[in-house]
């Protein structure tokens, strides 16, 4: 059943064009009321393998769960690897959905753990480094990521070492919370504050990297 999927994947994402592969973003479908997506006729029609209807669901929820692959991917080809699993595994587990909660969120649930589990089959080797005496997160300033552009903030996070790169997202964006993060990547509570301050340190000394080669550009230009 994977392998239909994984076809019929491919195909919406290339005869629909919903991927432009000349810069690799994804194009939002305009046309698509959310009612519509929401229904249980249509996820009913998922199920029962209409094309038409799984067409629908990918092209309105694929633009942001894309998103969230980015985040824990290393680059565009890993997300797109990360999206074609979750959609894989979303599509042969909405039977599963009781349409109790946000589908939207349920959905988010599926590409959060595709992506950790992409981490956890591309982790070779465990370079963790756990501190017994993390340094507190909260003395780790955050205001140069309040103020960075979302674009320049996913740059920067793709940047981060797998480990810091994955617990960042939990944490900071997804909201989990330190037990929750270590179960999910069986490491200790300890050892998920610590990669998280090391993340938002090493982010504040890219952050500050790209201030001086702004500020370097702008004098050149004078």
């Amino acid at each position: 059943m994977d392998s239909r999927f994984r076809r019929n994947l491919t195909l919406l994402a290339t005869q629909s064009n919903y991927i432009k592969r000349g810069h690799k973003r994804f194009n939002m479908v305009t046309n698509i009321r959310v009612h519509d997506i929401l229904s249980e006729e249509l996820i009913a029609d998922c199920i029962a393998g209409r094309r038409k209807s799984q067409e629908l669901l990918y092209a309105h929820f694929s633009p942001k769960m894309f998103g969230i692959c980015l985040r824990y991917a290393s680059d565009y080809h890993s997300a797109e690897d990360i999206l074609q699993d979750g959609f894989i595994k979303a599509f042969n587990n909405l039977h599963r959905f009781r349409n109790e909660g946000s589908f939207e969120g349920w959905l988010k649930r599926i590409f959060v753990n595709t992506s950790i589990e992409h981490y956890r089959k591309n982790l070779q080797r465990r370079q963790i480094t756990t501190i017994d005496h993390a340094e507190s997160i909260e003395q780790v300033a955050t205001t140069p990521l309040d103020n960075l552009a979302k674009d320049e903030l996913l740059g920067l996070v793709q940047k981060l070492s797998p480990g810091y790169r994955t617990v960042f997202n939990l944490y900071a964006i997804e909201g989990f919370a330190h037990k929750e993060i270590g179960k999910l990547l069986d490491i200790s509570e300890g050892t998920s504050k610590s990669q998280l301050a090391r993340a938002r340190i090493n982010l504040q000394k890219m952050i500050k990297e790209l201030r001086k080669d702004e500020r370097q550009r702008a004098e050149s230009h004078r």
